[in-house]
């Protein structure tokens, strides 16, 4: 058989496992394409609005991100890219292994390994119902009005409920990546209520086992003191809030910084304080993006993509891709190796981008590449400056 006939037999049972529910995972390696720096993509299955799709991770040199696509998307994608972008495939299913390989003689190399009968990972859905916090003995779910007094969940707070779980099933897996060793200092930017402050304060004392002290700061004093006597109430002594902005809370020797939801700027702000104070984690979740938006409109850049900014939505669209990718940059020039993926959140705001930076202690970055990058970045899109860059002086 030729490269086409064997491609298509990959692709075929590629096919057949995610119809007949084997699929397990596939990889994609040994990458030969164009774009800079990514290295591999790996793809799984997921569960969003209880409809399947697949979950692709792209694994770039200093950052990973995160992108979902249905399982006919899925197919057609592999299809296209197998045996020219990446040269390489490792499929496994619940019973097998079948490996694929692009010679170097242009001949490919077909293998087929049987295993122990694996299980198939739980989706989305059916990890939800072994959440990592539970309802139960918990005074300041029933005081923030999420559950009654004997830990049952209200009906109209499952929508929260569920996402004060994904949020710290997020958070969860990133805090394995950083060191927990002597106390864990987490700074909540812009924690609102605190239904996540609390949430993550529980898990890290009470799951973690970490001696974690966490603070939430807070502009509005109403809110700072309900926070302060629910945490006084529930015993947790490590937990207290502040009334103040973003761009004035003193992040000196924070480990973890997190800012969901900081408008506009809000987020540089929260992000540079995270990098000023040597964070292991900085994890933001941005909203609005103003500034770049206005820089765009201002300068009106003669591009290729001129006729899609042209429209109100595209161009607010851009406005955020362009705002958080330079974020990213930024973050990887201070020494961070980024993630930036999708996420659910709930039946009101069902899709947030999420930037995750993680202290890289062991390569030194690149400093003159970003910049460039960065400065290409403004001139395409015609930006004078983004806020981040601004007050971090690069």
């Amino acid at each position: 058989m030729n490269i086409a006939e064997k491609k298509q037999d990959y692709i075929t049972a590629f096919e057949q496992s995610l119809q007949n529910d084997t699929f397990i995972k596939l990889s994609l390696g040994h990458y030969k394409g164009a774009e800079e720096n990514l290295k591999n993509i790996y793809i799984k299955k997921t569960l969003i609005k209880r409809e399947e799709k697949c979950s692709f991770t792209f694994r770039y040199k200093t950052k990973d991100i995160v992108k979902n696509f249905s399982l006919q998307e899925t197919v057609a994608y592999v299809l296209n890219k197998l045996a020219t972008d990446f040269h390489a495939a490792t499929l496994q299913t619940t019973a097998s292994d079948l490996q694929f390989e692009l010679l170097k003689n242009q001949k490919v190399l077909l293998k087929k390994t049987d295993t122990a009968v694996r299980t198939q990972p739980s989706l989305e859905h059916d990890k939800a119902k072994n959440r990592l916090l539970t309802s139960k003995n918990k005074p300041y779910l029933h005081q923030l009005k999420i559950t009654d007094e004997n830990g049952n969940v209200y009906k109209n707070a499952q929508d929260k409920y569920r996402q004060i779980n994904h949020y710290v099933e997020i958070l969860s897996s990133l805090i394995r990546d950083i060191p927990t060793e002597g106390k864990l200092k987490v700074a909540d930017m812009g924690s609102g209520k605190g239904y996540l402050t609390f949430a993550l304060y529980d898990y890290l004392i009470n799951v973690l086992k970490v001696d974690a002290h966490v603070t939430g700061i807070e502009f509005r004093k109403d809110l700072v003191d309900l926070c302060n006597q629910i945490a006084g109430e529930s015993g947790f002594e490590q937990l207290h809030f502040e009334e103040g902005t973003i761009a004035d809370f003193n992040s000196s020797g924070t480990n973890m910084l997190i800012a969901l939801h900081a408008c506009d700027t809000a987020t540089d702000d929260a992000i540079y304080k995270g990098i000023t104070a040597g964070s292991d984690l900085i994890v933001v979740a941005p909203c609005c993006h103003k500034q770049i938006r206005r820089e765009i409109e201002k300068n009106k850049a003669e591009n290729d993509i001129g006729f899609l900014t042209r429209y109100g939505i595209f161009l607010e669209r851009q406005a955020e891709m362009v705002t958080d990718g330079i974020r990213a940059l930024v973050l990887e020039y201070f020494g961070y190796k980024t993630k930036v993926f999708e996420f659910i959140s709930d039946a009101h705001t069902p899709k947030n981008v999420l930037i995750v930076g993680i202290r890289n202690q062991r390569d030194v970055p690149n400093r003159d590449m970003i910049l460039k990058k960065i400065h290409e970045a403004k001139q395409y899109f015609g930006i004078d400056y983004h806020h981040l860059e601004k007050i971090a002086g690069i």
